[in-house]
């Protein structure tokens, strides 16, 4: 009978051992998404002719945190898709577009705006513009830009680029846009 309850001792302490083991152990922190290699653009002969931008307004906005910031020609907004702030492979190309606008403006600073549309809580469309817009900012980052010259802003469902509810409006309103700091 005492070897039994020497046995069972030895058993209660190893599974107390492993209990107040595993309770110590932290979980290790996920990986972070590293983005695949950037694509060249390709090279320009001109370096004084600024890219093409289509839909780009010029008009400064004087509202939010960032005092006074304007659209340029250079950099296009992204799109993502419904409550997503994952970088789709159109989303990529416009980033390394801007990038590529970015080195040949080496002293221009930029405020990213995350955009979203009127679905969602205001708390939740702020949260996820803010997504939206860090996601971008890695990305140029990890295309070279100096994340210094970069800063980001949420302006969640507030500023619709285009009004009215359903896809068509939704699509254009989830959005990030690029513009230069005054």
């Amino acid at each position: 009978m005492r070897l039994s309850r020497q046995v069972l001792a030895v058993l209660m302490a190893t599974l107390l051992l492993a209990m107040v083991g595993c309770a110590s152990k932290t979980t290790p922190e996920p990986a972070p998404v590293v983005p695949p290699p950037p694509v060249q653009a390709p090279p320009t002969t001109d370096v004084t002719q600024q890219p093409v931008v289509r839909g780009v307004e010029s008009q400064p906005v004087q509202s939010g945190p960032v005092a006074d910031h304007q659209a340029v020609a250079g950099l296009e907004r992204i799109y993502f898709s419904y409550d997503q702030f994952t970088l789709e492979d159109a989303a990529r190309v416009t980033l390394e577009q801007n990038a590529v606008y970015l080195r040949s403006h080496p002293k221009e600073k930029i405020v990213i705006e995350g955009h979203c549309d009127e679905r969602g809580s205001d708390e939740y469309n702020l949260a996820l513009g803010e997504r939206r817009a860090v996601t971008a900012k890695n990305y140029l980052v990890s295309l070279g830009i100096a994340a210094d010259r970069l800063s980001v802003v949420s302006y969640g469902e507030e500023q619709p680029l285009v009004a009215g509810s359903g896809e068509e409006a939704w699509s254009k309103n989830r959005r990030a846009e690029f513009k230069v700091v005054r």
